[in-house]
């Protein structure tokens, strides 16, 4: 059993606790023991336990184990109980069920008896965290086979996916809002040994400051206003499988402080409590912002950034994956059409050229609603240019950059070396602007090695760029 594991015994007999006591830290378990109600609900308030085992009488007080039964439903339900007794009936055992207990035993028993039942109090409890964790993840969409497409670029990402998603190490997915950041957290956790355990996804933007903490790492009853009951965070639901941080720029530099705490030790503590509760995660997080500059700036931390950036995978924007357009065009026909209840569509040669041409600053996330609207208007047996929202229908793409598939060879001929240079003039300037002018991620956005882009600089004299 593992040492993970905690259990708080409640009885006013000195030599039970020890007995319980004794027989449970041979097994494994970290035991604490009460004699009295009150002591135990002072434990309770203060530390997290998988297990509570209680006494029915204790001293005079035959109802001590049953006030202590309704106190954990009403302030810790998610902790499972096992009721003892030397006084026992079926009606006591079905009063202790119906305030919550997980299991019930009689006085005298035998040790195996009360470890199969500690065993299977907490196997309920990871049932229903793991049920919990699943409609979760039931509710949100993608997973590896609505990983598409046959682009270079794309099949560069999903090769790295499949390098990397047995690893334990922390992975940090880099790309454009919209892109399908997500998704790739959600293949590499289809695809790793932790796959039949919970994938828990969090928008670190999407949740105030002062929530944040406790719905990462759980709270304690009365450790901050409306704080009605003890609650567990997401890495302790996590537990076994995958949380994924998406928008982890955003969060505040004091959580940093203990989510580097939780890596390095693989433990959390919930606020207003003084227990660790070890934690077994795999940790990916995904920005669309640039951390290496932010830890420069001093508003990520440093020590957090390379803790995350163990693996980094880069998911390309739309617009660097043209020949997956069609692709996605047709998947999401389809997905929205089984969700209207309506009949799939065909999209005319017009509209397909329209949507290859378009620049999609959205990136796959625009695609989907773009079509979702083009499904729901469309008043024709296919889909037209004009079932496309205005702005896409009129868009022109910047010639300013030619592309080997727009270069038309005139009549009178050209000179493609000069376009040639010209072309790799135009987009090492525009990558060294996006990237800030570090020459370092110019190379990364133009899918360079550091030494070919100083080469092209060299060439083209741009190195006061």
């Amino acid at each position: 059993m593992s040492v993970n594991h905690r259990v708080l015994v409640v009885d006013d007999e000195l030599s039970m606790r020890e007995l319980l006591e004794i027989v449970l830290q041979n097994d494994g378990y970290e035991v604490d023991t009460a004699e009295d109600v009150e002591s135990a609900r002072e434990k309770l308030e203060n530390n997290h336990y998988d297990v509570v085992l209680t006494d029915l009488y204790m001293g005079n007080d035959r109802e001590a184990g049953m006030r202590l039964l309704s106190w954990l439903e009403e302030n810790s339900p998610s902790t499972p109980s096992i009721m003892m007794t030397a006084h026992g009936s079926v009606e006591t055992a079905i009063e202790a069920m119906k305030r919550g207990a997980a299991d019930y035993v009689m006085k005298p028993f035998k040790n195996d008896e009360i470890r199969i039942l500690i065993e299977r109090a907490i196997a309920q409890r990871n049932l229903l965290r793991e049920n919990i964790a699943l409609r979760q993840e039931q509710a949100r969409q993608g997973d590896i086979e609505n990983m598409i497409g046959k682009s270079p670029a794309f099949q560069k990402a999903m090769k790295m996916i499949r390098r990397v998603a047995a690893l334990p190490s922390t992975v940090a997915v880099h790309g454009e809002s919209g892109a399908g950041k997500e998704l790739v957290a959600r293949a590499l956790h289809t695809l790793s040994n932790r796959a039949d355990k919970p994938f828990v996804a969090i928008n670190c933007g999407g949740i105030p400051e002062n929530l944040l903490e406790s719905e990462l790492f759980g709270h304690k009853k009365g450790s901050f206003t409306g704080a009605t009951d003890d609650k567990e965070g997401l890495f302790v639901v996590a537990n076994g499988g995958t949380i994924f941080l998406d928008e982890i720029g955003e969060m505040p530099l004091m959580l940093q402080v203990k989510l580097l705490r939780v890596l390095d030790n693989n433990t959390v503590t919930p606020v207003g409590s003084t227990t660790d509760i070890k934690v077994d995660v795999r940790l990916v997080s995904a920005t669309n912002r640039d951390l290496e500059k932010m830890s420069e700036e001093g508003t990520f931390r440093s020590d957090l950034y390379y803790r995350l950036n163990v693996i980094p995978i880069q998911v390309p924007p739309l617009r660097q994956r043209r020949d997956d357009i069609p692709l996605l065009c047709r998947h999401f026909v389809t997905q929205h059409a089984k969700n209207m209840g309506c009949e799939q569509l065909e999209i005319s040669a017009a509209a397909q050229t329209a949507l290859n041409n378009y620049h999609w600053p959205g990136n796959v996330r625009e695609l989907g609603n773009v079509m979702e609207r083009a499904l729901a208007l469309c008043a024709d047996d296919e889909i037209g240019l004009d079932d496309l929202p205005e702005n896409l229908r009129n868009y022109e793409p910047d010639r300013s950059v030619a592309t080997a598939a727009a270069a038309v060879v005139p009549d009178e001929g050209m000179d493609m070396e000069q376009l040639i240079a010209d072309l790799e003039i135009d987009l090492i300037k525009q990558a060294l602007e996006k990237g800030r002018y570090s020459q370092k991620r110019a190379a990364s956005l133009l899918g360079l090695t550091a030494r070919s882009l100083r080469y092209r600089l060299q060439k083209y004299d741009l190195e006061g760029q």
